[in-house]
């Protein structure tokens, strides 16, 4: 399977809540997509995959080192959506900076990190 999609970025108050538009090949069906995520990111501390159909919404991200992951069928038969949010004041540099340096120091990936989304 390979893919070819285009984002649209949209810059909030607070994160980054990004829109991809995916055109699979062949028989590939949004859902199969799902899957291939699921796999993908199964294990990763800092990635939630929702449920297929579910869109992720920036305040359940916000204040935190997660990033939220959705994935929906498109309309246009062969099309899937990603929509992917996360908090880029946490997740941006600083969060990668210590999330990097916690695998280079060898403890725990999620040390300092672990904490729950503010609620607005």
């Amino acid at each position: 399977m390979t893919p070819s999609f285009t984002a649209h970025l949209i810059p909030m108050n607070r994160g980054i809540y990004a829109t991809h538009y995916v055109k699979t090949s062949g028989s590939t069906s949004a859902e199969q997509l799902h899957r291939v995520l699921a796999d993908f990111y199964s294990g990763q501390p800092f990635v939630q995959l929702l449920p297929f159909g579910e869109v992720p919404q920036s305040r359940h991200v916000r204040g935190s080192n997660m990033t939220r992951i959705g994935v929906v069928a498109d309309r246009g038969t062969g099309k899937a959506i990603v929509i992917s949010t996360l908090d880029n004041l946490v997740k941006g540099a600083s969060g990668q900076a210590v999330q990097n340096m916690n695998v280079v120091l060898g403890v725990p990936e999620t040390t300092a990190l672990d904490q729950i989304a503010l609620f607005p």
